[in-house]
């Protein structure tokens, strides 16, 4: 618990940015969140490390600074990105101190309890093995496909930023890039599921992991909305949607629009 405690201290203090704006908490606090995180891994365990929970570690820390690094670049470089956010987020002004408080102290404890797996897997010294190298893999799969989706998106947008993309990784699903994000966790959690030793462990691990997947199903309901907003009326958006996956591929679940209790 001593070292869960920790963790959750420095996502505190990473995602603290929030108190700067708002939707901070859970941008470019989360990216700050995770990498600290995984720096955090590396010093308090210095003497446990193996090869795999290094690269595990390692993970964290590059998966914080290509978040935060490209939602920092989109921010300063898209003006029509910032244009389109107004609307949709909210900017927190009018909001209490109690109430960003609490939104504070939510989101470090998800992303504690997302990167619980690899603490409980160096906790318990369990070093590298099967499920450590698989988690290793899975992760590394998501990182690019997060990573691809995103370049592909603005790549695309800047030959058409008034179109939906439709083209590269999205013809699999619409959301590639939350597709990567629940990819990763899931490498995540599979790499310490012979770690967790106790309900405690269980506990933390589970929330975080589900906790991110709920997140990542609300961003897409939030999407589509916005999406269908922008794009109903035209035929060509229609077919998309009517025919490419909202999230997961092959998997025909094409709209989570109606699907209210995703208010993430």
């Amino acid at each position: 618990m001593k070292a869960f405690l920790i963790l959750l201290i420095v996502a505190l203090i990473a995602s603290s940015i929030g108190f700067k704006k708002y939707v901070y908490f859970i941008s470019l606090g989360y990216g700050f969140s995770i990498s600290a995180i995984g720096i955090t891994l590396l010093i308090l365990f210095s003497k446990e490390l193996t090869m795999g929970t290094i690269l595990l570690s390692v993970l964290f820390i590059i998966y914080g600074i290509r978040l935060s690094g490209y939602l920092a670049y989109r921010e300063i470089k898209s003006a029509s990105y910032n244009k389109t956010m107004k609307k949709e987020i909210k900017d927190g002004k009018g909001m209490s101190f109690i109430a960003k408080s609490g939104i504070w102290v939510t989101s470090a404890l998800l992303y504690a309890c997302e990167t619980a797996p690899v603490l409980f897997r160096l906790e318990n010294k369990k070093g590298t093995d099967a499920f450590a190298l698989i988690g290793l893999i899975v992760m590394v799969i998501g990182l690019g496909v997060e990573t691809i989706a995103d370049l592909q998106k603005n790549k695309a947008k800047k030959v058409n930023p008034n179109r939906f993309v439709d083209t590269g990784l999205f013809k699999l699903v619409r959301c590639p890039n939350y597709l990567g994000e629940m990819t990763f966790w899931t490498g995540v959690f599979i790499s310490g599921l012979n770690s967790l030793n106790s309900a405690a462990a269980w506990i933390f691990s589970l929330l975080g992991y589900l906790g991110i997947i709920y997140v990542m199903f609300g961003g897409a309901r939030r999407l589509e909305m916005r999406q269908n907003r922008n794009y109903g009326s035209d035929p060509e958006y229609q077919r998309y949607v009517s025919t490419t996956p909202i999230m997961l591929p092959f998997v025909p679940i094409y709209s989570v629009e109606k699907h209210k209790w995703l208010v993430a």
